[in-house]
């Protein structure tokens, strides 16, 4: 890879997703007679990876897979698509992560995971690849692996100064020493709101809820909204970044190929609300496609796209002096 590539250093989980469409998405105790099924490469961790790799990174995954088929497989797909595996480590003892996803005829996602494998990354996981991190531009994670895993991944990123992403999903506690280490906190509006305990339904709610987690320590909150975009807050800006209509096939992973776009952009000097639309472009690239990783574009894929919608200049890689919102 280019040394003119950002360096993304990403920690967290990986998944072999079995997906069936349907109609509709089952009730419990329901059966519903579904059409097709498909078997992808997917968990949040290794979905933002690839993400980030195809959207121009340099990048390093940390994370654990099953001694198995899918575990072999997982690694083969990161080496194809330019992620660096030397931190994949193999767990002799548990299973690859599997998902199990129903999809509806809307595009709309349901999702049970086991997680095998990422359960046991564990924070000497993270130490034995902190020279990758210490080289890093930007540590992303999210929080389908130890939550004290990803404290300590973003303690020792957050020392060196290196701009820490934590997207907060699934939904799960965290502390405010782990929030104190967050550069940008990327929750969708249930996170926010398990978060903070305000619904997030008007924009004054999601001032509230951004202002809120601001004051625990991290440095900057975008509340993503689907379809809608994404709300934008650093203390300095509080703006909407609309999202783009597309037609969805699949809703799988737009969160994290939104995640793993952004922390390219951010990582490359842009502004907040400039790597916001970047990745909602390639976040509604996603959703047109099926699968977790396979529905990633490539990075001459988002700047078509972004040309396309008549969104100016697309980004190019290579750092800008600009003040506002920019976490570099």
């Amino acid at each position: 890879m280019s040394d003119m590539k950002p360096r993304i250093v990403v920690v967290g989980s990986s998944n072999t997703d079995m997906v069936v469409k349907a109609a509709r998405i089952p009730s419990p105790g329901e059966t519903v007679i579904g059409g097709e099924f498909r078997m992808a490469a997917g968990g949040k961790g290794a979905n933002q990876a690839v993400a980030a790799a195809r959207a121009g990174g340099s990048v390093t995954f940390v994370a654990r897979v099953g001694d198995d088929m899918f575990g072999r497989r997982a690694i083969e797909g990161f080496r194809r698509n330019g992620v660096e595996t030397k931190f994949v480590f193999t767990d002799k003892l548990a299973a690859s992560g599997i998902a199990l996803i129903m999809v509806d005829r809307r595009g709309e996602n349901s999702i049970a995971v086991a997680s095998g494998a990422n359960a046991n990354l564990s924070a000497k996981d993270v130490e034995k690849a902190e020279s990758a991190i210490a080289g890093a531009d930007v540590l992303l994670a999210q929080l389908e692996t130890p939550v004290e895993t990803i404290g300590r991944a973003a303690e020792l990123a957050a020392g060196r100064g290196i701009p820490v992403i934590l997207n907060s999903a699934p939904a799960r506690p965290l502390s405010v020493r782990l929030l104190r280490f967050v550069t940008v906190l990327t929750p969708n509006e249930i996170e926010a709101e398990f978060l903070t305990g305000i619904k997030i339904k008007t924009r004054a709610e999601m001032v509230k809820a951004a202002r809120k987690l601001m004051g625990r320590g991290v440095k900057a909150v975008l509340i993503t909204l689907g379809p809608r975009g994404v709300f934008v807050a650093d203390g300095k800006i509080e703006t909407m970044v609309p999202g783009f209509k597309v037609k969805a096939v699949d809703t799988t992973a737009a969160g994290d190929v939104f995640n793993g776009t952004f922390a390219v952009a951010l990582a490359e000097g842009r502004p907040l609300a400039e790597s916001a639309r970047f990745a909602n472009a390639a976040a509604a690239l996603s959703v047109t496609k099926w699968g977790a990783q396979p529905s990633a574009p490539e990075r001459r894929d988002i700047e078509r796209f972004l040309v396309q919608k008549r969104g100016g200049p697309s980004l190019r890689s290579g750092r800008q002096d600009k003040n506002e919102g920019n976490m570099k």
